[in-house]
């Protein structure tokens, strides 16, 4: 029987995405002609090359709508890197909050550098370090030099809606997270033991040592589901570690003694806020004493100018390590210089501690017993949000049955309808502008 031509479609593999009429061959047989067309099975979804003018406007976007505190910005950043771009994994994404919980400085700043580091590398750090905090550290320089009038007593409508959008956020972070690193008992449990440490303890010292246990359960317990987490993307090569890690300890141990030498209030300046962000756990609320002793006993800023700075950086988006701009530009040295300079000293020791520790983690991080110790770091950072949910995120937005029945709300519409976080958070403003009142 002549057979012209037909053509014929292939099946493939259930969950492979396929285009047909990627590729055509013909296929003599006698006589006849067999035209097949053959469908081209899809890549994986990977991010794009990295855009350093699009990776600009992603974290200058969250710098300006990340509201709420430091496990608020968690919550945006998994949102955005983790759903909806894909940068890193949920695995990844722990491993770097337990990171930069371990280390000393502003631990939602640092994930957001490690983010921009394995994106774009050291170009990527910086961006994602400028971007997210411009915004913040803007206002509070042009406040210290005397735009007081954006610092009210009271607090508007639409700022406490941001304030139930960030619980709605954190909420939601906590229950995805959850289910992916608190899957199976051994690590819900380890996540349950990290709440009561976290809580019994309280403050940097609590996740610090709810830290610690969960990493030492996690090693001694956990002996299945241990695995390389599939990251979409490869971290790029850094720095060579030893260079930061020196710089660090240059910085911390030798600037005092040449900034004595020299009388420079330049050197001074950056010194005491160098110490400060080097040496502080816990994040903002923590360098608050240390701050406090720096400027406010030197003599450098007023006790009034320096709480009412700090009451503007609680009500801002991104980190609230910004304070440093505000003190800078209104005390000592002064003026926009002074603020730009203490912003760098503060936040340049926390850049230089990722930097060193991210090389030397990829080292070690394959291997089967520091993974298990992992997962249970993993599970605990789970308890670690959780605890933090409740305080001071919760504790310090919810004060009455409507503000939980608008979180609730918003959080029905991040986990039941998938809506983004950005149309949430302007939801909430709209809504907290028209329905609540201080």
């Amino acid at each position: 029987m002549d057979c012209a031509s037909y053509e014929k479609e292939i099946d493939v593999f259930e969950g492979s995405k396929i285009a047909f009429g990627a590729i055509d061959s013909e296929l003599a047989l006698g006589n006849s002609r067999i035209r097949v067309q053959t469908p081209r099975v899809s890549q994986p979804d990977v991010p794009p090359p990295f855009n350093p003018l699009a990776a600009a406007g992603i974290f200058l976007r969250l710098g300006l709508t990340s509201f709420g505190g430091p496990i608020a910005h968690l919550g945006y950043f998994r949102t955005e890197f983790v759903e909806r771009r894909r940068w890193v994994s949920d695995e990844r994404f722990a491993e770097l909050i337990a990171i930069c919980q371990f280390l000393p400085g502003p631990a939602s700043s640092q994930v957001a550098f490690s983010v921009g580091l394995l994106r774009g590398g050291l170009l990527g750090g910086l961006i994602a370090a400028a971007g997210f905090t411009l915004p913040s550290a803007i206002v509070m320089i042009a406040f210290a030099l005397g735009l007081q009038h954006l610092a009210g007593a009271t607090t508007p409508g639409w700022l406490r809606g941001l304030q139930l959008a960030a619980v709605a956020v954190v909420a939601q972070a906590v229950w995805a997270m959850a289910q992916k690193l608190s899957f199976e008992r051994v690590r819900a449990s380890i996540t349950f033991v990290s709440i009561a440490v976290a809580a019994c303890v309280g403050g940097g010292s609590g996740q610090i040592v709810a830290l610690v246990a969960g990493t030492a359960l996690g090693f001694l317990l956990i002996r299945s589901g241990i695995q390389i987490p599939a990251d979409v993307l490869a971290p790029p090569k850094l720095l060579p570690p030893s260079i930061p890690l020196v710089l660090f300890g240059l910085l911390l141990f030798g600037l005092p003694w040449i900034a004595q030498a020299t009388g420079s209030i330049w050197l001074q300046t950056f010194s005491h806020f160098f110490r400060s962000g080097a040496l502080v756990f816990g994040g903002g609320h923590v360098v608050l004493p240390l701050l406090h002793d720096a400027v406010v006993g030197s003599g450098w800023i007023s006790d009034s100018n320096f709480l009412s700075g700090y009451g503007l950086a609680q009500a801002l988006p991104g980190p609230v390590f910004t304070f440093a701009g505000f003190l800078g530009a209104a005390g000592q040295p002064g003026g926009w210089q002074g603020g730009i300079w203490t912003l760098l000293a503060i936040f340049l020791p926390g850049w230089l501690l990722v930097l060193g520790v991210l090389p030397l983690w990829q080292r070690v991080s394959r291997n089967e017993r520091v993974r298990a110790g992992l997962a249970g770091a993993n599970a605990s950072v789970v308890g670690i949000l959780a605890v933090a949910f409740y305080s001071p995120v919760f504790t310090s937005s919810v004060h009455a049955p409507t503000d939980f029945a608008m979180a609730a709300l918003l959080f029905g519409l991040l986990i039941v309808w998938k809506a983004p976080s950005w149309l949430v958070v302007l939801l909430a403003a709209i809504l907290g502008q028209i329905f609540i009142r201080a």
